[in-house]
């Protein structure tokens, strides 16, 4: 190690130690340990533009190792990113562009938000696989437009938790050779040492998911790190872990103590730190020569943007529309709104179509018209209805292909969609059983939270699919969601409202979009009659009306059906009531109150819905839910058997009203 690359690793290190220190909390062990790796990836490799983050050819950098969060802000604030020495100091302070873990959308160059361990790793797998699907489109001899890499620092912690092995094992199926993931091998966690509860041969298993493994003895031996990572870069078949042994808190009196983990080091260990590693400078001070050293990422970048807009400007030149639709796609990130706005799938009114074969067809629709909706399933094509008509299968021998086969792994494909929504150029989506976004969830809790839009396609929404029982019969499944901030959660009443729902996935795109299907079959309601299904998009509509209602009945999905068969029988009884489709709880509430209370007066209110009761409250006096588990019977029997009757509606709302005979 050179003079000024031992200045340039320490002054990582101590930007992380200082910001630790002054704000009393973080993690300073992992930033110590990983800087040289760190240090060797940024400077002699990593392709950014600090000037513009949002470059699309950029490499991407994860730090799904996210605790060590000062590691990348010390990275980010020495290569020339808008993140100045005051930012640093500010470390985990309200308002500040450094928080604890890395955030989104809030600090410029950071890639996506990190911290839940596993995470990071297996978002990157989306980006990587964002990235070789656009070079199979776009790319032609002589006009690369799409040519760069995902790297990853992964921590042990990273590699136990179960999704990075189900994200990793699609990496090395898909072949995607730009994923260079170094594992900070610190071999010790919170607990203690990780033998404790991770004894496995991570490389072995790595070689068996179809990656190229590497080792690096020694972390401090940059040599080794930088040959390391070329020979990664040279292997275009294979993702590459390259194992870097390193050690917690680097330097300091608590090197490979797992107290250097998550906590302040303290003055006295502090004092010994800049004595052990030779660093005679104050907090927060950063010698000249180490600005300087690291102005070649910025320089580098620069250069690299700049001869990447005259291949774009000769690409749009020889290929006109190839060139406009990549501006369209990934540099503007555009949707052709007007179109999807006016498209339209006919269906017949009273004919029988489950919303999960009504989303199948509206898919067949869109996918014709907007070549950047991708999507797939875990493993429940067939019953998702996911797969459009002329999609073909992506493949390591098709990168142009458009449909995943995600395999049983509904997390790493909440991951994977995060990661290709991250990266731009596409709309994802994804489908399973709604019981199973369960499985998801940390990854429908982060798309939320980044703001980002994949689509879920869960089907199989409620007690009425019937046979396969309590097991796979969602009942809380529909509030759990929708207690995700920013997840927008619509259960379309019929075809009709699926069409409405996919406009509003796509066209609302400022996070993610849960659409809730059935797979028992409804009827197509008669929009003469009826109010317009366009009214989805304000999440609550009047969909049936009488002249001075009694009473409000408001239900969502199948049981909307439910609930204009009791207005009908109520009519009858001389009991006229209101009957509201509310879809979306979350566009809903986006409303005025003025139109909120338009749709849902002060009146008796009933809500009806084939889930779990909680929730309900904001909105209605009673409810016909379901507070218990469901039973195994053919759906249309388990339904009415758990009370799911029109009877036993207008039974309740009489009694909300102290009706009698």
């Amino acid at each position: 190690m050179t003079e000024i690359e031992r200045l340039a690793v320490n002054a990582i290190r101590f930007l992380a130690i200082d910001a630790v220190e002054n704000a009393k909390s973080g993690h300073p062990g992992m930033p110590m340990g990983a800087a040289p790796m760190a240090y060797v990836l940024w400077r002699d490799f990593l392709k950014v533009n600090p000037a513009d983050p949002r470059w699309p050819d950029r490499d991407r950098f994860v730090l799904s190792a996210g605790h060590g969060s000062m590691l990348l802000y010390a990275l980010l604030h020495l290569s020339g990113f808008e993140l100045p020495l005051d930012e640093i100091k500010r470390f985990r302070r309200l308002g500040s562009k450094t928080p604890g873990h890395p955030e989104y959308g809030l600090t410029p160059g950071v890639e996506m938000t990190t911290g839940p361990l596993g995470q990071g790793i297996s978002t990157a797998v989306g980006m990587a696989l964002a990235e070789r699907k656009l070079a199979a489109e776009f790319n032609r001899e002589n006009h690369p437009l799409v040519d760069h890499y995902t790297y990853v620092i992964a921590s042990d912690g990273d590699l136990m938790e179960g999704v990075s092995g189900e994200a990793s094992s699609l990496a090395g199926t898909w072949k995607l050779g730009k994923l260079v993931v170094l594992w900070d091998n610190n071999h010790i966690s919170i607990d203690g040492s990780t033998d404790l509860a991770f004894t496995e041969n991570v490389l072995k298993r790595y070689e068996a998911y179809g990656w190229q493994v590497l080792e690096v003895e020694d972390g401090e031996d940059l040599k080794a790190i930088r040959r390391a990572i070329e020979v990664a870069r040279e292997d275009l078949d294979r993702p590459s872990l390259i194992a870097v042994r390193t050690h917690l808190g680097k330097g300091s009196p608590l090197e490979d103590d797992p107290a250097a983990h998550g906590a302040p080091l303290g003055a006295a260990a502090v004092a010994k730190t800049r004595e052990n590693l030779g660093w005679p400078y104050p907090p927060f001070v950063v010698p000249d020569e180490v600005y300087e050293h690291f102005k070649v990422i910025a320089e580098r970048g620069q250069k690299a943007q700049e001869a990447w807009e005259r291949r774009l400007e000769a690409y749009l030149e020889a290929f006109p529309e190839d060139g406009s639709e990549f501006v369209r796609r990934v540099v503007e990130g555009r949707l052709p709104e007007d179109e999807i706005r006016t498209f339209g799938v006919e269906f017949a009114v009273g004919e029988k179509v489950a919303t999960r074969s009504a989303s199948g067809r509206v898919l067949n629709g869109l996918a014709e018209r907007l070549p950047e909706l991708v999507g797939g399933s875990a493993d429940l094509t067939p019953s998702n209805n996911t797969r459009a008509a002329g999609m073909e299968d992506f493949s390591p021998e098709r990168p142009e292909g458009r449909y995943f086969h995600f395999g049983v792994r509904e997390h790493a494909m909440g991951t994977v969609l995060n990661g290709l929504a991250l990266h731009g150029g596409y709309v994802p989506y994804g489908g399973t059983f709604l019981v199973f976004s369960d499985y998801m969830r940390p990854a429908i809790r982060l798309a939320a939270l980044m703001g980002v839009g994949p689509i879920y396609v869960f089907t199989h929404d409620s007690i009425a699919l019937g046979e396969d029982g309590p097991t796979h019969q969602p009942v809380e499944h529909l509030m759990s969601l929708r207690a995700i901030p920013g997840l927008t959660v619509i259960r379309p009443a019929d075809a009709a409202e699926v069409v409405e729902a996919w406009k509003v996935a796509l066209l609302r795109r400022k996070g993610p979009v849960a659409l809730v299907l059935t797979r028992q079959k409804l009827p197509v309601l008669d929009r003469e009659e009826l109010a317009p299904a366009q009214g989805l998009w304000k999440g609550a509509y009047v969909l049936s009306d009488v002249p001075d209602p009694r009473a409000v009945i408001v239900a969502s999905g199948s049981e909307v059906h439910l609930a204009l068969r009791a207005q009908a029988a109520l009519r009858e009884e001389g009991i006229g009531v209101r009957v509201v489709s509310m879809p979306s709880f979350e566009l809903f509430e986006a409303q005025p109150p003025e139109y909120q209370a338009a749709v849902l007066p002060d009146l008796p209110t009933l809500a009806v819905e084939a889930g779990v009761s909680l929730g309900w409250e904001r909105y209605a006096d009673a409810c016909v839910c379901l507070d218990r588990f469901g039973e195994s019977a053919p759906g249309e029997e388990v339904y009415r058997h758990l009370g799911f009757r029109s009877e036993r509606v207008t039974e309740e709302l009489k009694a909300l009203l102290g009706w009698s005979e």
